[in-house]
């Protein structure tokens, strides 16, 4: 069971996570459901919600993608389900078709892939799948959520009736216009639409001549809008109609509303179940942009976190393309609680708010940018106390605030509790401020807790120094530029390089030196000592590195000799083949020889036969027969090799054809020439050229030397200016 405050939640920014997540789900329901998120209380209940979001993660990049599971929230109707003798409206169960519909099909999905997605079958396998609900509605509504006219035997007759009614209307009404308009009573426009009723458009001072009901004038009252007394009747007779529509509609909601109202528990576990599919892919989505995995959990109380990324930090400087580093950090028994120091803006904030906000996602079913070999178990309480904590309303300073968070930390602590503090021991006087600190880290330690805290201050570097099960560690630094490398190095206490970098940022190298005197030489030579030590292990790390770059060149340039050698081996083995080949050919060229010089001699044709056959049986006896199944093998390879061989010549043709194409619309697209006289041509389809002598109309006079022709200027050519 694991107990988190809202102070630890807004310490590490969880809020901003769950705003991301929220801003990927699809339904209302889900962002609500996302932005509500806590640690689970139980161990079970955790896994298979990891387990979830990891099944969902994979379904991005195997062949089985899960399908879409949006819908419209019917809370309001399953409210109105529990009220007796209430009923539906059209458009709610168009939204109850369509959640059944998605949620039904989202069932059969996971029953068939069950294989490739457990947890969410067995999660799924708890609804139910009720088509009872589909098949009534079906039988109602059509595909866009209108009611069919066979709804009912009464509602078909009716829409007939009124069909039939329109059918009249519009026969009266134009004759009505017929009539009218031939009179000269009706104005240009001859009809208009009022209330929802065809009427003439009536000049005014014709308007006692026209039979029927004004429904209103024009603005200017030049114009009466008259329906004819003819339509009039049969509009009454349509109003009818309608309302016993209206009626028999109701009729048939309510009886549709009954059919339904006791699968409402169904139609409500299906809400959730999909509300909870949504929250778990927007879970999937998430952990797909910050590359997040479901490391490894285990009961051995150990907390290994290797390349971590801060997600908040990561995908920040990701939008601005900016570098985050990652940090490895591991907690176990032998190493309870980490002490980390080192100058301000080297990181060590950031490195205690990654490895808290990681464990509490992960203890809230949210996967994490860890490596996969990274493990973790699960912690019963994580306590923080991170920034600045003055609180105006109740009038404590920060030095008081942070005394109340150690108080509540000694309560609460234990062996299963992580517990994070920024700056440890800062807002008080150092020496009693660090000497306060000091006692609550021993008893931090006594407890058995886990936890990781940054400080300034040499005692506490000292006693974790002296604590079996408690290490020193450090942001490593640049020691000649003094630039922060985000790195965590375990092992070692860090230099705050306070006069190092005042010295760097322009500080006189006097007063420098006379606030070293104002200080304990010891802390001067201790905090020194340090810095030397974090420089030598800078000096180490950078000499490590280029040691491990030159290994790789080296293993490189082997692997090429490697190749090299084996290309060289592959063509030696080819000449020997060859070679054997070729004198092989010359053996049985010689023995062809002394056979003719043999028969030449003794003109017996049955030695020659004999030595011949003799020959090619021991020809014969070396080669090697293949079996059926080798055959089929040599077989198959030629008409594989025959194939590509054909898509390769295919392939030739197709590009040849193209090119073609292309430098013929490249020629008719070039910007023609307009042809003068004395321009010299040819004909498009010939090679003799001439000179233009004359141009009427779109003919010219082509002069060849020893004759003229008379060609359409379309199929000349130019080819040089006079």
């Amino acid at each position: 069971m694991i107990s988190v405050t809202n102070k630890t939640l807004q310490d590490l920014e969880f809020n901003t996570i769950l705003e991301t997540i929220s801003s990927k789900c699809n339904t209302e329901i889900g962002i609500e459901k996302a932005l509500q998120i806590v640690p689970f209380k139980d161990k079970e209940t955790l896994l298979n919600e990891l387990q979830h979001t990891s099944e969902y993660v994979a379904s991005f990049t195997n062949n089985n993608a899960i399908p879409n599971h949006g819908f419209e929230v019917i809370s309001y109707e399953l409210k109105f389900l529990k009220i007796e003798d209430s009923f539906l409206e059209q458009i709610s169960f168009k939204k109850i078709a369509g959640i059944t519909d998605t949620a039904i099909q989202l069932l059969r999905f996971l029953k068939k892939f069950q294989d490739y997605y457990p947890t969410l079958y067995h999660k799924s396998a708890e609804v139910e799948q009720c088509k009872y609900i589909l098949e009534k509605i079906d039988a109602v509504f059509d595909k866009y959520g209108e009611l069919k006219n066979n709804a009912s035997p009464d509602l078909l007759h009716i829409r007939k009736s009124i069909q039939l009614v329109r059918g009249k209307i519009n026969q009266s009404f134009g004759m009505a216009l017929s009539q009218y308009n031939a009179a000269g009573y009706l104005d240009d426009i001859k009809e208009t639409v009022v209330e929802n009723r065809r009427v003439l458009a009536v000049l005014a001072m014709y308007r006692k001549k026209v039979k029927g009901s004004i429904l209103g004038n024009s603005k200017t009252g030049s114009i009466a809008y008259i329906e004819p007394e003819a339509t009039l009747r049969y509009s009454r007779e349509l109003n009818a109609l309608e309302y016993e529509e209206r009626e028999e509609i109701v009729r048939i909601l309510k009886r549709l509303t009954n059919e339904i109202r006791p699968f409402r528990e169904t139609l409500s576990d299906y809400q959730e179940f999909l509300s909870d599919i949504d929250v778990i892919a927007a879970k999937a989505k998430y952990a797909n942009t910050i590359n997040g995995i479901l490391p490894t959990i285990t009961n051995e109380k150990r907390l290994f976190f290797r390349e971590a990324f801060h997600p908040i930090l990561y995908l920040n400087n990701k939008a601005k393309n900016a570098v985050t580093y990652p940090q490895t950090i591991e907690l176990n028994n032998e190493g309870r609680i980490i002490v980390i120091s080192g100058p301000n803006a080297g990181g060590k904030s950031i490195t205690l708010k990654t490895i808290g906000l990681l464990q509490l996602m992960l203890q809230c079913g949210i996967l994490i940018p860890v490596h996969e070999r990274s493990e973790t178990f699960l912690f019963d309480r994580i306590l923080t106390d991170i920034g600045d904590n003055q609180s105006i309303e109740n009038h404590l300073s920060t030095y008081s605030y942070r005394l109340k968070n150690m108080n509540y930390f000694l309560k609460k602590c234990n062996s299963k509790t992580l517990f994070l503090i920024d700056e440890f021991g800062t807002g008080s006087d150092p020496e009693l401020g660090g000497a306060l600190a000091e006692t609550f880290l021993e008893e931090f330690y006594a407890r058995e807790a886990f936890g990781i805290i940054t400080t300034h201050y040499s005692n506490l570097k000292i006693l974790a120094n002296e604590l079996p099960y408690a290490i020193n560690a450090n942001m490593q630094f640049d020691e000649k530029s003094l630039e922060p490398m985000y790195k965590l190095h375990l092992g070692q206490a860090g230099s705050s390089f306070t006069f190092e970098v005042a010295q760097k940022n322009g500080i006189p190298f006097g007063l420098i030196n006379r606030a070293k005197k104002k200080i304990e030489k010891g802390k001067v030579r201790f905090d020194k000592t340090i810095a030397t030590l974090q420089k030598e292990r800078s000096k180490l790390e950078k000499t490590s590195q280029n040691l491990k770059e030159e290994e790789i060149k080296a293993r490189e340039e082997s692997q090429k000799m490697e190749n090299i050698n084996a290309k060289i081996q592959e063509k030696l083995e080819r000449y020997q083949e060859v070679y054997d080949a070729n004198q092989r050919l010359v053996y049985l060229g010689q023995k062809i020889d002394d056979l003719s010089e043999k028969y030449f001699n003794s003109k017996n044709k049955k030695t020659l036969m004999s030595e011949v056959l003799k020959m090619v049986e021991i020809e014969n006896s070396k080669r090697k027969k293949l079996t059926p199944k080798e055959k089929k093998v040599k077989e198959k390879v030629e008409k594989v090799v025959i194939e590509e061989i054909k898509v390769k010549v295919e392939e030739i043709r197709k590009e040849k054809k193209e090119k073609k194409i292309k430098a013929k619309i490249e020629e008719e697209n070039k910007p023609k020439v307009i042809l003068k006289v004395g321009d010299r041509v040819r004909m498009n389809d010939g090679k003799a050229v001439g000179t233009i002598d004359k141009i009427e109309k779109k003919k010219a006079t082509v002069n060849y030397g020893i004759f003229t022709s008379k060609v359409s200027l379309d199929e000349l050519e130019y080819v040089q200016p006079k």
